[in-house]
């Protein structure tokens, strides 16, 4: 499977712009013969807890409809992130779209302490199934927390994904996490940032891939957009990088 992962930069706010940057990526990784991509944190609003509330939305909202058609005509797996309304508040999501599937949702179960005045926690884990690989996504805080990788594990999770908005110190804590979590439960961790500002931080980018050994097998830096797609079953990794 080729997994890919879209480090941009997203619009404060605007969900419509972040829609046609999200699309262009996607064509992107579907030329570079993605299966499948993902990105980080928030990624169709930016990482802004103080907007979330006005921007919330769920999985069905028609202007999110581009996404499941590419998906159909690409025949590739997209997770895009958004805040969504419950009936009891606002979560921290990732919608997935699938090849001529229902759409997933999940939401982050495991909240920072300066997210809980904006948030609300999910509670169901979901496993992404594509080719017969099974993906447990984490969304940022959560994936920085063993037990949530060990939980992941224990329900036949083969690759980690954390789609995340990291500070320069969130990266320093990240780097050293995740190659940890590869070797310990033995599966590749992939983790998708964004670049520029958001809320009340800068984040820094860095994507990166981890082979089941733990070891990086490739990266993006911290100032460009770009795509990197990891190849599950050769290791190999290709990286587009967009200036």
């Amino acid at each position: 499977m080729n997994i890919g992962l879209a480090q941009i930069k997203p619009s404060k706010g605007n969900i419509s712009a972040n829609i046609e940057k999200h699309i262009k990526f996607i064509e992107i990784a579907s030329s570079l013969k993605a299966t499948s991509l993902f990105f980080p944190e928030l990624s169709l609003t930016g990482y802004e807890p103080e907007l979330a509330k006005e921007l919330a939305t769920h999985q069905d909202d028609d202007r999110l409809e581009s996404f499941q058609q590419i998906s159909n005509l690409r025949k590739i797996t997209i997770g895009v992130g958004i805040p969504t309304k419950t009936n009891t508040g606002i979560q921290i999501s990732m919608i997935v779209f699938r090849p001529d599937q229902e759409r997933l949702t999940y939401s982050k179960q495991q909240l920072h302490d300066d997210e809980l005045p904006y948030f609300e926690k999910g509670n169901e884990q979901i496993l992404i199934e594509i080719e017969n690989q099974k993906i447990i996504p984490a969304i940022c805080y959560e994936s920085l927390q063993t037990q949530h990788a060990e939980k992941a594990s224990k329900l036949g999770g083969e690759i980690y994904l954390a789609s995340v908005a990291k500070s320069q110190n969130g990266i320093k804590k990240a780097l050293i996490h995740y190659p940890e979590i590869a070797k310990k439960y033995t599966m590749p961790v992939l983790m998708v940032n964004c670049i520029g500002e958001c809320d009340n931080f800068v984040s820094m980018g860095f994507s990166a891939v981890w082979t089941k050994e733990g070891k990086l097998a490739g990266q993006l830096d911290n100032n460009h957009e770009g795509i990197i797609v990891f190849n599950t079953q050769t290791e190999e990794i290709t990286k587009h990088i967009i200036r």
